[in-house]
């Protein structure tokens, strides 16, 4: 098997042509030999995130590669190292002897990466707990889930391996219930809908993702319209599916992206001035400054207690700060109900 590789920023991707029949392994187990610094399940969810594809098309972990197959897979430039603990306060919602449960904030990384090794939710919660599950290796102790670094709101962190394990079978599964509260540009025409469209990495920039009909994995996620604003709209969100910036690249692919949102919408912050006409003030602070999506509920089976649990995060202030100052130029506007802060 020949290999090319190409690195930029933190991702590298190698290119691979297969020679010989590689016998009846799977590709998930092929690439795991092959790049041995990898588990094979960090290396199935970058394929659940179609990051690895064999002549083209998105590629299942349970491929059988044959003789002839160009297989590109985009991974991550690996970390090496510890994680430090670090003295960081947390808002912490539920803590038992299995689960941590956290009200993350606005810019915070999950886990230690390239130009993020301090600060992180990891660092935070290693001096809290002591103790995380080290499925994911230290870098990504206790992980199970992740939120983008702008995105608020309700994370579990994982003691106990085989709780870890458990849960991480939950989510696999789609058992686990997550709901979302977002603020998007326009008002949607229906007042819920599902967005079943794949999503795939950018054909272009490689930080981002994009619907790609072509190379994509299935997402799929529900909306309801909790409120009516003057350009704007409250939506609750639930995606039923778990890919990378899912719900940024469905609202953005219905003409609804999220409010500052640096990514994938129209502007990086907001101020009092953009919804009122009026001429930009230079002295004004943003209403808000980065994107309007907080992670509100998240549901799922406590194996330990063997009983449903549900976790919520309150709408943080920043967003209701803009809900507050969408309202008050929306007098006699109707909404659908409340943001359930």
């Amino acid at each position: 098997m020949d290999e090319t590789s190409d690195q930029a920023g933190e991702v590298k991707t190698y290119q691979f042509t297969i020679r010989s029949a590689p016998g009846s392994r799977r590709l998930d187990v092929h690439l795991a030999a092959r790049l041995p610094d990898y588990s094979r399940t960090f290396i199935k969810r970058l394929m659940a995130e179609g990051a690895v594809t064999v002549n083209g098309a998105t590629a299942k972990p349970s491929h059988t590669p044959r003789p002839g197959d160009r297989i590109v897979a985009c991974i991550p430039l690996l970390l090496t190292g510890n994680v430090e603990p670090e003295d960081i306060p947390l808002d912490i919602i539920y803590e038992d002897d299995w689960l941590i449960v956290v009200n993350k904030p606005a810019d915070m990384v999950v886990h230690p990466a390239r130009g993020h090794r301090t600060g992180t939710l990891v660092n935070a919660v290693a001096w809290h707990c002591k103790q995380l599950s080290l499925r994911g290796g230290e870098l990504r102790a206790g992980i199970v889930h992740r939120l983008d670094r702008d995105t608020t709101g309700v994370i579990l962190l994982v003691k106990d391996e085989r709780v870890h394990e458990r849960i991480a079978r939950q989510f696999e599964h789609r058992s686990v219930k997550k709901q979302y509260i977002a603020i998007c540009e326009g008002v949607p025409e229906l007042d819920g809908d599902v967005i079943d469209v794949p999503i795939g990495p950018h054909p272009r920039q490689v930080e981002k993702m994009a619907v790609r009909h072509d190379v994509g994995r299935t997402a799929r996620t529900r909306y309801a319209v909790v409120e009516r604003l003057t350009g704007f709209a409250v939506v609750r969100c639930f995606p039923e599916t778990g890919r990378t910036h899912q719900i940024r690249v469905h609202l953005l692919s219905v003409g609804h992206p999220i409010v500052c949102d640096s990514a994938y919408g129209r502007r990086d912050r907001i101020y009092p001035s953009d919804l009122t006409g009026g001429k930009s003030d230079p002295s004004q602070q943003p209403l808000l400054a980065r994107q309007a999506l907080h992670a509100r509920r998240l549901s799922l089976h406590h194996p330990a207690l063997d009983r449903d649990i549900c976790f919520e995060a309150p709408v943080p202030d920043d967003m209701m700060a803009l809900i507050e100052a969408l309202r008050a130029g929306n007098e006699g506007g109707q909404g659908s109900g409340g943001t359930g802060r």
